[in-house]
């Protein structure tokens, strides 16, 4: 992680490190079937888009997330309160400040991305100004300076890519674009499968361990996003109250804006969806329960004196 004051989390990076071996792995086996059921030539071309891909996931990350949000880059003048809390939160966890941006939606939330600390934009919606208190506004600025800091978010970006080239690879073969739907002549290594069927199966496991490796990662670097910002602004009852209100206010938004934002799930604060969580396994998120058992954990922590005395 970036050398700044949010403390180190040693299963965070354990598990980043797991992640992008795991989606590495399979990232090479799907080009080696491919290898052997795809005509001469395809596969070099198959490699050339995914490193493409990842490049350019990585590369474009905070235009591309600025661009899907409808969010803009605002200023110091433009948003001097946004800023002044993002620059003493800086200052606190001595970390280069972000851009900072701000997206017109209605849905209360707010999320991190870039491809480094030095590229990187924090940005707020405009439902998530009207709703949080400053202090609880500042509480979920440091969750996000969080993941910046401990560059979870490139990660995540960059371990979306074996996801996305499984998708295309999926939608390809179901329609037999690329392939032309038929057998390889010259070395029958699909054992008399269409070469189509065989990349469908094939881009489809690939997409599902990606979703579910991309899941796990999600779910822990937004505990630890938590408990890093709860102890930068040793406020963690703000951030709990901030969960809640954004949690709540989720279900006042239309359920056709919430699927709008969807997509950025992964990146939110939490996630846009309306009542009860999507079940563990497939859920971006913790349980809103889970994160404030947590915080309340780190709120007694702090509160307790250090003598180990009663108060």
């Amino acid at each position: 992680m970036a050398r700044t004051r949010f403390g180190s989390d040693v299963g965070l990076t354990a598990r980043m490190t797991s992640v992008m071996f795991l989606l590495g792995a399979v990232f090479v086996a799907l080009v080696v079937v491919l290898m052997f059921v795809l005509p001469a030539g395809w596969t070099p071309i198959i490699g050339v888009i995914g490193l493409g891909i990842a490049w350019g996931q990585w590369y474009f990350s905070d235009t591309v997330a600025m661009k899907a949000m409808r969010a803009r880059e605002v200023t110091p003048q433009q948003a001097p309160e946004l800023h002044q809390m993002v620059d003493r939160l800086c200052a606190l966890a001595d970390m280069p400040k972000p851009r900072v941006g701000v997206a017109d939606l209605k849905v209360p939330n707010a999320f991190a991305t870039g491809r480094s600390p030095e590229r990187s934009v924090v940005c707020v919606t405009t439902g998530i100004l009207g709703l949080l208190t400053a202090d609880e506004m500042e509480a979920v600025l440091a969750h996000e300076l969080s993941h910046v800091a401990h560059r979870d978010v490139t990660v995540m970006t960059i371990a979306s890519t074996a996801g996305i080239l499984a998708g295309m690879l999926s939608r390809g073969a179901q329609w037999g674009a690329f392939f032309g739907g038929g057998r390889r002549d010259n070395n029958n290594n699909t054992g008399g499968l269409p070469i189509w069927l065989v990349v469908l199966v094939v881009s489809l496991v690939v997409y599902a361990v990606s979703f579910f490796l991309t899941r796990l990662l999600s779910r822990y670097r937004e505990l630890c996003a938590d408990r890093s910002g709860a102890y930068l602004t040793m406020k963690p009852r703000a951030l709990a109250s901030a969960l809640q209100k954004i949690s709540g206010g989720m279900n006042a938004i239309p359920t056709a804006d919430l699927r709008a934002s969807s997509a950025m799930n992964a990146f939110f604060i939490a996630p846009a969806i309306k009542g009860v969580s999507l079940s563990q396994l497939t859920s971006t998120h913790p349980s809103l329960e889970q994160r404030l058992q947590q915080l309340a954990a780190i709120e007694a922590e702090l509160s307790r004196p250090v003598d180990g005395t009663a108060s």
